[in-house]
This record gives structure tokens, C-alpha cells and sequence, in this order.
């Protein structure tokens, strides 16, 4: 009998490399160079990928012993990744809602930089997409502390190995990824 969740796993891994992967000339957005980019959201904006990231996701957080009330990170990488984990949450309780926050707070309305299913005292998981620094995941968590807010942990869907992982855990965060990005550059698809 096969094990849902390594099957899962290889099926992102195949997922990213067909859909995310490119090879070339890239500035990211650390500004440094390099020689492939991870476009993530080919793979967590795709059906499937919703799907896989959802399962693994949640799955995470219960191994790691993460209750949280809610899930989110940084928009645009992470709203994807918050989703997907919320979304599956509902079939398997208890449910996780998702919040985004903003690069900016908003300056009309209620002028509010967490949107979402987010309230002062919640207990969250932080989402990213790629990690490379670590400066977005950072930053959406300094925005949930400064709001009232105790993150639990860092998922991020890929860690590109350049010390992001390390600057998170740091800062005092734990950090899980559910595939490194050695993962997607050797090996059978």
C-alpha cells in the first residue's frame, strides 16, 4: 500500500519542476543573481497544486504540533499557500482559516495591513512560498506580532538553501518546507 503523503510529495516535486522551475539569468528579489528562478506560482495557483499543497500542508502542521486559528504570510506568494491549507482544513478539523498581509496598510477603509480571518490573540502559522532570505517571511511575521498576534511556524511550499531558513529560525521561528530546492534541480522528475 502506498503512502499518500510521500506519493503527494512526489507528485509537487514533479509539479514544480514541470510548472515552476525556469532556468536563465534572474534577479531576485533579494537583488542577487542566479541562474534559475522558482516561480512558485505556477505550481500553487494550479489546480492540483492547490490540491497537493493543501494536503501536505495541513498534514505539516499536525506532525508539528502547529494548532493554529489561521494561516497566512506576505501577499502575493504566500495567499495561495493559506488558501489551499484552509480550504482542506474544512474536511479534516479543526479548521484553519487563512489572512493576508499586505505590503502596505491600506489608507482608506479600515486601513488594516492583515486582511482576512485574523484577530489579535490568534495563533498562527506563517505561509511562503520560496524561501530564499527569509525577508518576507519575516516580515508577514512581524506584522502578526505587532498586531497581537503569536506565530507558531514558518511553511513555506520551497527553501532554495540560501539562508533564509537559518535568518528565520533565528529569529525564533521554526521552519518547515515541504520540498528543498535540491529536490527540483537533480534527480528523476
Amino acid at each position: 500500500m502506498s503512502d499518500p503523503l510521500k506519493t503527494g510529495h512526489e507528485r509537487l516535486v514533479a509539479l514544480l519542476r514541470s510548472r515552476s522551475v525556469l532556468l536563465g539569468d534572474f534577479v531576485l528579489a533579494s537583488g542577487r543573481r542566479s541562474t534559475y528562478y522558482i516561480d512558485c506560482r505556477k505550481t500553487t495557483m494550479h489546480a492540483e497544486g492547490l490540491d497537493l499543497i493543501g494536503r501536505l500542508g495541513l498534514a505539516v502542521l499536525r506532525e508539528r504540533g502547529w494548532v493554529a486559528d489561521a494561516i497566512g504570510g506576505l501577499t502575493l506568494g504566500a495567499d495561495p499557500v493559506a488558501y489551499a491549507v484552509a480550504r482542506t482544513s474544512c474536511s479534516a478539523p479543526p479548521i484553519v482559516n487563512a489572512f493576508t498581509v499586505r505590503t502596505a496598510a491600506k489608507t482608506h477603509g479600515a486601513g488594516r495591513l492583515i486582511e482576512g480571518c485574523f484577530e489579535p490573540g490568534a495563533r498562527v502559522v506563517v505561509a511562503e512560498d520560496v524561501i530564499t532570505s527569509g525577508g518576507s517571511a519575516l516580515r508577514a511575521a512581524q506584522a502578526v506580532r505587532d498586531e497581537g498576534g503569536t506565530v507558531l511556524g514558518v511553511l513555506a511550499v520551497v527553501d532554495r538553501g540560501e539562508g533564509g531558513r537559518e535568518a528565520i529560525e533565528r529569529s525564533g521561528f521554526p521552519v518547515h518546507s515541504l520540498v528543498l530546492v535540491g529536490d527540483l534541480l537533480e534527480g528523476p522528475a
